[in-house]
């Protein structure tokens, strides 16, 4: 099985440097993924979140598709509950406008900051229930023209979403659970399961999106990646070094300290661990594929076959972007991509 490599990128600021410098990071690797051959390049949707720069991906979207030329190119994923799904579907109109066939809009559930920053976004109005998640998804799908449109007595029928272009993104729901996978086989979307954010359960999760799958408003075909951090160096013994500074950045988040920088290798090798923290930093390198080319390549590949997956995306979340840029190096000499 030929592996396929894309790309979910978080907009990392990175130990001294800036959010500023971060986009401008993630604007550099979309351009180099694409002439390695990846085949996506997401980025993801993070609000009040000091250490990640990317809290509006359909903006930044824009400008990566001015940087790149064949890489598909989407969110990874538009927060769905927070927003219209009409004006969802036009920004994602008005990027396939831009970068026709190029567009993928995934699509997540989760809050993606803490609910401070919920209420913002929802202008203060109550959350939405889950069981409203369906139908937002339908209404989206009926202002992509994906599905028919909505019906004469929605008191939205006959409206249009602008502009009129002749290509629609591929559509995707992202999930770290079972709900996620049922609901991308009931509506017929694609499936990307968030291995990164949850390192259990998510190959019995795409089973059942497999076994459930039936065509619907959002898609005609089961498709399925699978998205898992990759720390990828020259040897092993740096990529342990590096992915130590991970560890300590999972750990941080679990204590609810948000606001801490990326640390660094050295911060790590110096922070006085707990017999707590590092049972948790054990639990969470299930979330992680760590080590030099050869140990990487065989994870990899053992990953991937794990959940009937031909497609992973790889989020090489590290502390020195020249060191990810390395990683995606590797990687791409690995798992060789399509050919410029």
């Amino acid at each position: 099985m030929k592996l396929t490599l894309g790309v979910l990128d978080q907009s990392p600021i990175g130990p001294g440097e800036n959010a500023q410098a971060a986009l401008r990071h993630t604007l550099e690797l979309a351009s180099a993924t694409d002439r390695m051959g990846y085949s996506r390049f997401w980025v993801s949707e993070h609000h009040n979140a000091p250490g990640l720069a990317g809290s509006s991906p359909e903006v930044l979207l824009a400008a990566i598709g001015a940087y790149t030329r064949h890489i598909r190119i989407g969110s990874g994923g538009v927060l769905l509950p927070h927003y219209s799904p009409y004006k969802v579907a036009e920004n994602f109109r008005v990027l396939e406008g831009l970068y026709p066939g190029r567009i993928d809009l995934g699509i997540g559930r989760a809050p993606g900051g803490m609910p401070l920053s919920s209420v913002a976004l929802r202008g203060g109005a109550p959350k939405q229930p889950d069981e409203r998640f369906p139908e937002s998804l339908r209404e989206l799908a009926s202002y992509l023209e994906i599905s028919p449109p909505l019906g004469r007595e929605h008191p939205l029928a006959g409206l249009k979403a602008t502009p009129l272009v002749e290509t629609v993104p591929e559509l995707w729901l992202l999930g770290s659970s079972g709900y996620s996978a049922a609901a991308a086989a009931q509506m017929g979307s694609g499936f990307s399961f968030a291995h990164f954010i949850n390192g259990y359960g998510g190959q019995g999760a795409v089973r059942d999106y497999r076994r459930h799958y039936r065509p619907g408003p959002l898609g005609a075909q089961p498709k399925v990646n699978v998205c898992v951090f990759v720390i990828c160096t020259d040897s092993d013994a740096a990529a342990e070094r590096e992915a130590s500074a991970m560890d300590l950045r999972l750990l941080y988040q679990e204590k609810g300290e948000f606001g801490k920088p990326f640390p660094t290798p050295e911060e790590a090798s110096a922070y006085p661990y707990s017999e707590w923290d590092r049972t948790r930093i054990a639990e969470n390198r299930q979330r992680m594929i760590v080590g030099g080319p050869d140990r990487v390549r065989s994870a990899l590949t053992a990953f991937a076959a794990s959940y009937g997956a031909e497609e992973v995306m790889v989020n090489c979340l590290m502390s020195d972007f020249r060191l990810r840029m390395r990683s995606y190096e590797l990687l791409a000499e690995m798992f060789p991509q399509r050919q410029r």
